[in-house]
C-alpha cells in the first residue's frame, strides 16, 4: 500500500492511499504514537472516512427512486484508493475519489470526494469536500473515525484516563442495538467540571452517540487530567467508541454528519436523519482538527 507523509519539526504524519486514511501521528519530540496502529487483534483501521453513509442502514440497504441498494456499515470510501492530487511543502496533501461504474452500482450518484490534510505545528486539520457531479440532487452522510492511543505510551491503565469536554453539562447519548441501529436514547455521562472518567464498561454496548451539538471539543486526558490529544469540530453529532470486551488500548472520537438509522426507520435515502443533500454543481465542505499536546 502506498503511503504519503506530512512532516514538520514537531510531528510526522502518515497517510495511506487506501481510503486516504491517517495511519500515524508521531511526535518527533517525545517519540510517542498518538494514533492507533491498526493492529488487527483489536481493529484493523486507524482513522477511516465514513462515506456515503455513517453507521448502519435499516435492513442493510437504502432506497433511491424505489430501488434498493445494499450497503455495509460506514460505506465504501474507506476501502477505495484515492488519488493524490496535490502535495505542497510537506505540510499539505489533497486526495480525491471520483465515482466510477462500480460505485454507481452501489450508490447511484455521481460525486467527487476530496480529503485535504494540513499540518501546522501540533495540529492536523482534515477537510472534506463532497462535490455533486450529477445532473440531479445527491444525498450522503460523512464522518471521521480517528482512534487514539489510550493509554498513551503504555502509561497507566485506560480506566485511569478521562474524556474532557468543552462543557460542564452532563452528556446525554444514545446506544445501538445488536444490528447496529439506534435503539435507545437518554443515557447520561455524569460530567465533573468537564471531565468524564473512562469506565472499563463504558463501551460494553458499542458506540456512544452524542447528538444536538452538545460539545465541539473532546480531549483524551491522562490520569493527571492533562489533555494529550484534542479533537475540535463543528459537527452536529459525534461518536465515542472502543471495541467492547477486548481491552483495546484506544478510544475513538468521531465527528459525524450522519448516523445509523433508527430501528423503526422506513423510507428513502432522502428521509434519513442527518441526510446531506447537494443540488447540481454544489459543494459540501466540513472539517475537524486533531491537536496533540506533548
Amino acid at each position: 500500500m502506498q503511503k504519503f507523509y506530512l512532516e514538520n519539526m514537531n510531528v510526522k504524519v502518515t497517510i495511506n492511499q487506501q481510503g486516504a486514511e491517517l495511519a500515524s501521528i508521531l511526535s518527533k519530540e517525545n517519540g510517542k504514537q498518538y494514533l492507533w496502529n491498526a493492529d488487527e487483534r483489536y481493529w484493523k483501521r486507524s482513522a477511516p472516512v465514513l462515506f456515503p453513509i455513517v453507521g448502519s442502514l435499516k435492513d442493510s440497504k437504502f432506497v433511491v427512486d424505489g430501488t434498493d441498494y445494499p450497503m455495509g456499515q460506514h460505506g465504501f470510501a474507506r476501502d477505495m484508493d484515492f488519488k493524490l492530487v496535490k502535495q505542497s511543502d510537506g505540510k499539505r496533501a489533497l486526495f480525491r475519489l471520483d465515482y466510477n461504474e462500480d460505485t454507481l452500482k452501489r450508490y447511484p450518484f455521481k460525486f467527487a470526494l476530496e480529503i485535504e490534510y494540513t499540518l501546522d505545528k501540533y495540529k492536523l486539520k482534515t477537510k472534506w469536500r463532497v462535490i455533486n457531479l450529477d445532473d440531479k440532487k445527491i444525498h450522503f452522510q460523512i464522518g471521521g473515525h480517528p482512534a487514539f492511543m489510550c493509554p498513551l505510551g503504555e502509561k497507566g491503565k485506560q480506566s485511569e484516563y478521562k474524556l474532557c469536554f468543552d462543557t460542564d453539562k452532563d452528556i446525554t447519548y444514545g446506544l445501538l442495538s445488536g444490528n447496529g441501529l439506534l435503539e435507545t436514547e437518554g443515557h447520561v455521562l455524569k460530567n465533573d467540571g468537564g471531565m468524564v472518567a473512562i469506565d472499563e464498561h463504558m463501551f460494553d454496548k458499542d458506540a456512544l452517540i452524542v447528538e444536538k451539538h452538545q460539545a465541539s471539543k473532546v480531549s483524551l486526558c491522562e490520569p493527571s487530567g492533562m489533555p494529550y490529544v484534542t479533537v475540535n469540530f463543528d459537527a452536529p453529532l459525534f461518536g465515542l467508541w472502543s471495541p467492547a470486551g477486548k481491552g483495546a488500548p484506544f478510544v475513538c472520537i468521531e465527528p459525524w454528519y450522519g448516523r445509523a438509522d433508527r430501528e423503526d426507520f422506513s423510507g428513502s435515502i432522502e428521509d434519513r436523519e442527518y441526510d446531506n443533500a447537494l443540488d447540481v454543481g454544489e459543494v459540501f465542505e466540513a472539517e475537524y482538527a486533531i491537536e496533540i499536546t506533548v
